[in-house]
């Protein structure tokens, strides 16, 4: 399984514990389940603030109890290196302010707990929230360029520029066909999902498209045939307005 923390699809890790066994054990059930990288591992506080300083990782395992410094204080050093990073704190010592930790961290995990469980915990800890954007267009043939407009200026910012072509070309397609079958306005949504790009079109009219077999002389059905060949995955939903017609585009290239 891997795990989008950024676009490259990994997330990056500082390992900090003075015990060397322990990072060992974390940086090996990191490896097995993939899609982590161990940027960095630390055994006192003035390593991790300045690795963290120098790496900006996407989360940060911190063991408490360090030689030069421990508890709360520990953890502000470190968050102040890295203020983007999260940080799931991994002890052997279970504190009578153990909520607190819970609460202005991503996760408090005892060594002597599942070691999936702290897995997972850093898997949804480096995991983004989704990003995504969205226009609503007008019923007009010119609101098909500015849907290519829209993920034009969008792949540009999330750095998939590989995927531009197939992208605009699908997303050509769905509005062509809000405005062919649905004639009515429509709402364009581009979002970022861990191992795909969705494109959606929303419209309020009854009118539905459907694939047709290739034809020299049917025009009809052609756009849902070519987005299927080109997409991940795509599909028509209802909605409270009408219905959402959306396709997925691989992020990696096979």
């Amino acid at each position: 399984m891997s795990v989008a923390g950024r676009p490259g699809g990994v997330v990056r890790v500082l390992l900090v514990d003075d015990a060397v066994d322990a990072r060992r054990l974390v940086r090996t059930a990191l490896r097995f389940r993939g899609g982590f990288e161990v940027t960095g591992e630390a055994g006192t506080c003035a390593q991790a603030a300045e690795l963290a300083a120098e790496l900006q990782p996407d989360v940060i395992v911190l063991d408490l109890g360090l030689p030069d410094l421990a508890g709360r204080d520990v953890l502000g050093r470190v968050r102040a290196s890295a203020p983007a990073a999260k940080v799931v704190v991994f002890s052997g010592a279970d504190p009578d302010d153990r909520l607190w930790f819970e609460e202005n961290t991503a996760g408090y995990v005892l060594k002597n707990e599942d070691l999936d469980y702290l897995v997972d915990l850093l898997e949804s800890a480096g995991r983004p929230e989704q990003q995504s954007v969205e226009v609503d267009l007008p019923q007009d043939l010119g609101s098909v360029r500015q849907a290519r407009s829209l993920v034009r200026s969008t792949l540009d910012d999330w750095e998939l520029g590989h995927l531009l072509d197939e992208a605009c070309l699908v997303v050509s397609e769905l509005a062509t066909n809000a405005l062919n079958h649905a004639e009515s306005s429509f709402r364009v949504r581009v979002s970022l999902n861990p191992g795909t790009l969705r494109l959606e079109v929303a419209d309020s009219g009854p009118g539905t498209p459907e694939p047709q077999p290739q034809s020299d002389t049917r025009e009809g059905g052609r756009g849902l045939v070519l987005i299927a060949a080109m997409s991940a995955s795509w599909g028509i939903e209802e909605s409270a307005r009408g219905k959402v017609v959306w396709a997925e585009l691989a992020r990696e290239v096979s």
